[in-house]
């Protein structure tokens, strides 16, 4: 879906100021809010918008240990290996994967040990082959989506 210099304006303003209401949105784009509403309707309807929620900190909830775990699964039991992760709470993402492994997860830890426990439940889940698990030092570029609005808004333009 393509977006224009009114979208990329609505969702610099979404990510800037999310606790910003659609009336004071309006106000700040010089648009009616009806306009604005229908924009954002359609921006969640095409799955340009997926979430509201507020962004939230393992580290501050007390796992500030972040990993990326390989999983290499048994071939055909990949959708069950996934539905497995699913019922790990410190299983914070995963995606099927090309390359080394099948599986890759983001998983996020209160220590060491704890990371290792993890692991360990992940290697006994039926269908995990093996595991390979890299720790992050230290995070280089948070996760930001800004930019590629910006250069989604300035492609629009041309």
């Amino acid at each position: 879906m393509a977006v224009d210099e009114l979208d990329t304006r609505i969702l610099r303003l979404l990510l800037e100021r999310p606790r910003t209401s659609v009336r004071e949105y309006a106000r700040i784009l010089g648009v009616a809010r009806g306009t604005l509403q229908a924009r954002l309707d359609r921006l969640e309807r095409d799955g340009v918008i997926t979430g509201t929620g507020p962004a939230l900190s393992p580290a501050a909830l007390g796992h500030p240990v972040l990993a990326f775990v390989h999983i290499e699964v048994t071939q055909g039991h990949l959708d069950e290996v996934g539905d497995a992760l699913a019922a790990v709470p410190e299983i914070v993402e995963a995606f099927s994967i090309t390359g080394g492994g099948d599986l890759l997860a983001r998983v996020v830890a209160r220590d060491n040990a704890h990371l290792e426990d993890v692991v360990q439940k992940l290697i006994s889940m039926p269908g995990v082959v093996r595991t390979r698990t890299e720790v992050a030092l230290r995070e280089r570029v948070p996760h930001r989506l800004l930019p590629l609005v910006e250069s989604t808004g300035r492609s629009a333009r041309r």
